[in-house]
Order: C-alpha cells, then sequence, then structure tokens
C-alpha cells in the first residue's frame, strides 16, 4: 500500500510541474519566444529561380565544403555558390569562376552533371567551363525545408513567396 501511495505522489507532483501556463504579464525571455541574434535574408521565389548565373572568380571569404571532380575543384562560398578551380595541376590551381547559387551549401556531381542544394529547392545544372556557360536542366522546389538560423532558431512570418537564402548577424 505505501509503495502506491509513493508513485501517486509522484504522479501528481509531476502532473502539477507541467501545469503552468504562462500569463501575458510574464516577461519573455529569448528561449520563451525564439529570438534569434541573426537576421534571414529572404527573397522571393522568382528571384530564387533566376539567380543561378556564371560569374568572373572572386575572393574566397566564408568557405565551406570542398569537391573535386576530373580535373575541377569546387569550393563553397557558404549560401552564395561555388567557387571552381582548374586543378589538372594541384600544386598551382588556378580560378576559373564563380557558380552563383544562392542559398547553397553542397554540391554532389555524376555524369557531368552537379546537383545542387539552392534554398529550399535542389537544382541539377550542366556547365561548360571552358565557355563559362551553365544550364539549369532540373529544379525541384521545396524540396528541403527552410534555411534555419546559425543558433537554430525558425523564422516563421514568411509567405510562400518568400525564400531565406541567408543569416546575418544583428548589430
Amino acid at each position: 500500500m505505501k509503495k502506491h501511495l509513493v508513485y501517486l505522489a509522484l504522479v501528481t507532483c509531476l502532473c502539477f510541474q507541467s501545469c503552468w501556463i504562462p500569463s501575458p504579464d510574464d516577461e519573455p525571455n529569448n528561449f520563451d519566444i525564439g529570438v534569434s541574434n541573426y537576421e534571414p535574408v529572404i527573397i522571393s521565389r522568382s528571384e530564387l529561380e533566376t539567380s543561378t548565373i556564371i560569374e568572373s572568380p572572386k575572393t574566397i571569404e566564408n568557405s565551406g565544403k570542398i569537391y573535386v571532380k576530373d580535373e575541377f575543384l569546387f569550393i563553397n562560398e557558404r549560401n552564395k555558390g561555388f567557387h571552381v578551380f582548374n586543378n589538372s595541376n594541384p600544386e598551382n590551381p588556378v580560378k576559373i569562376a564563380f557558380i552563383k547559387v544562392l542559398g547553397s551549401s553542397d554540391l554532389a556531381v555524376k555524369n557531368n552533371i552537379l546537383y545542387i542544394n539552392n534554398a529550399t529547392d535542389l537544382i541539377t545544372l550542366t556547365a561548360d567551363l571552358t565557355t563559362n556557360s551553365i544550364e539549369i536542366t532540373k529544379r525541384i522546389a521545396n524540396t528541403f525545408p527552410q534555411m534555419i538560423s546559425p543558433e537554430g532558431f525558425q523564422y516563421n512570418n514568411l509567405n510562400d513567396d518568400q525564400i531565406i537564402i541567408d543569416w546575418i548577424l544583428n548589430d
């Protein structure tokens, strides 16, 4: 009988612990409301779908993953795109182009087709790096969830046409 009373007391305590409901007068904190020190960079779907282009080489500022395919070296510029190097001489790689892909962090290559995350979309593209031309061959919209902040917060004030491509630190 004493054993049952101990369990009943324990269950009662646990039930009362979860019954607290914050009132509007309670002071919020960052954990309660999900405040981030970062601000989302938001663009429209139409802007996202027309933003992937090939550009002249750029300086690497915030590098991500590195990928090697044949004589080419791809270095991700986090959420901006990919630096492309001719790596036929690994002792002296030569910058040849920058493929601008907003919201990108990763790529894979199979049969000379590049598979890249473009914020929430998965795109495939072919690149002719001798003529500096690319062509998006397929786009699968909303393959990935919206990008969360570096602190792990979600931004929930988006309409269906808005896409987060990056997060910048608030001043």
